[in-house]
């Protein structure tokens, strides 16, 4: 029997507000245990959640950048459960009257075709805090600090049939709300991960099978690798005569496999109801034209504009705007180095993308800076430096000895561009050489890369490589 996959996600954001959704308390990361929960987050008799405006702003930027509808009514409610992450035994989040809903994205598919991904709703809620088992012998420790930090829980259709169009997916959203500046996307901190809902029918039937909820999925890589497993583990659990149940699983990557957790529980067992203490939320039309106003190009535009302006590959394009600091970093490039937009992507997608891989580095924080690699393309088009020593003068820059001009001057890099200067050193290089002069005389053409390598050589570098390929192909032709 063939089978088809059925994958919806549910993404937590972390909104990138300073303090929580409905308290004063911080929501820096990496403060001490408990340091950063106050009487509001623990649930202490008396207190009064108030709801933090910019939270609410940055779920309508996020609604209007996905063509949502924004709630003009909506409202907060209790889902009760007990836990000891949870000081209050119920979170404050939104049920049945969220602040958005009914939007899409579009993710590019493997074979270069576009699916639509409808986006059910995106609903504001407090986190949780967080239990910790490490040094902690038969008791666990509890850590208040996230407690309160609003969460965006952005909601899919079930439109996924692959665990790659679930990725793809995920990825198109971590790009929206870092573009939007919403969320930081820091997937190893807890800023954005998500829980997958899978589940898998017989091809061509309507009806949804029952599905698993895979809980805290907070890689790319884990969110593929639990997908595919929990797919397998179902066809087989069907196909030797098992039932799917309806649960919750985890799992563990360094088993690569997904493990039961407990039951999956129905809406009602949350026991939602309205949240007294909250008024609910009205957003009017004058908030919504501020946001709007607000809106950044959006990633789709972006690549579009690319590829138009600036003539590049649909890849490259895609590649750039992935990042909004990317896709401003090579902006500024081009403007900085004057020079064809190609060769500014080349050196941002090459050298500078390899060297921040390598020290683990965010392209804000690179000791190269925009300007920087632009004066240095500029020397490349000027032929004041070969493509082979600016990766030289590349490096230097980025170990910290000044920008490109500095550089070269220093070590004494400008390029040989002096014919007359080549052409003695091209001279000394076929009299040296004489066997193979008769040989590339004689058709063996193929050993003019030889004598541009004794040419280079003799130059340390500095000859201009096209000026030596023209020049020794008239010499060798006398």
């Amino acid at each position: 029997m063939e089978w088809e996959t059925v994958i919806g996600l549910e993404i937590h954001a972390q909104l990138a507000t300073r303090s929580k959704i409905f308290s004063g308390a911080s929501t820096a990361y990496g403060a001490e245990p408990n340091t950063q929960a106050c009487a509001v987050d623990l649930g202490l008799p008396g207190v009064l959640p108030v709801l933090n405006e910019g939270a609410v702003r940055m779920a309508v930027k996020f609604g209007l950048a996905t063509g949502c509808t924004i709630a003009p009514r909506s409202v907060f409610a209790r889902k009760n459960y007990f836990y000891p992450d949870l000081p209050k035994g119920y979170q404050i989040s939104q049920y049945e009257l969220p602040v958005v809903h009914d939007g899409e994205v579009l993710i590019e598919l493997e074979n270069g075709e576009t699916k639509r991904i409808g986006l059910t709703r995106a609903h504001l809620e407090e986190d949780a805090g967080k239990s910790l088992h490490e040094g902690f012998e038969g008791v666990t420790g509890i850590d208040l600090n996230r407690a309160g930090t609003p969460l965006l829980e952005i909601v899919s259709e079930p439109d996924m049939r692959s665990a790659s169009e679930a990725v793809a997916y995920m990825k198109k959203i971590h790009s929206l709300v870092r573009y939007l500046e919403i969320c930081d996307g820091n997937m190893q901190e807890g800023s954005f991960r998500c829980d997958a809902n899978v589940s898998v029918r017989p091809r061509g039937e309507e009806k949804f099978g029952t599905r698993a909820e895979l809980k805290n999925l907070n890689s790319f890589r884990f969110v593929e690798k639990a997908i595919n497993f929990e797919v397998e583990r179902q066809i087989d659990l069907i196909e030797s005569g098992g039932t799917v149940i309806q649960e919750t699983r985890l799992y563990d990557s360094v088993r690569g496999e997904t493990r039961s957790m407990r039951t999956k529980e129905e809406a009602n067992d949350y026991r939602y109801f309205p949240d007294p203490d909250l008024l609910p939320l009205v957003i009017g039309q004058a908030l919504i034209d501020e946001v709007r106003a607000e809106l950044p190009e959006l990633p789709d535009a972006k690549r579009q504009r690319f590829a138009e302006q600036y003539g590049l590959s649909a890849y490259d394009a895609s590649v750039l705007t992935a990042g909004r600091d990317m896709a401003d970093y090579f902006e500024a490039v081009v403007v900085a180095s004057g020079s064809e937009a190609k060769l500014s992507a080349n050196w941002v997608m090459g050298e500078l993308a390899g060297a921040l891989n390598r020290e683990g580095l965010d392209i804000a924080d690179s000791p190269v800076s925009p300007d920087m690699l632009g004066g240095m393309l500029r020397r490349i088009t000027d032929n004041t430096i070969s493509g082979k020593i600016a990766k030289d003068v590349f490096d230097a820059m980025w170990n910290g000895e000044g920008d490109a001009d500095t550089i070269i001057e220093a070590r004494g890099l400008k390029q040989v561009t002096d014919t007359g200067a080549i052409e003695a050193m091209i001279d000394e290089v076929i009299a040296a050489n004489p066997r193979q002069v008769e040989q590339y005389r004689a058709g063996k053409e193929k050993l003019l890369g030889f004598f541009v390598g004794q040419v280079m050589k003799a130059s340390k570098g500095k000859a201009n490589p096209a000026q030596v390929n023209d020049l020794l192909k008239k010499k060798l032709a006398e």
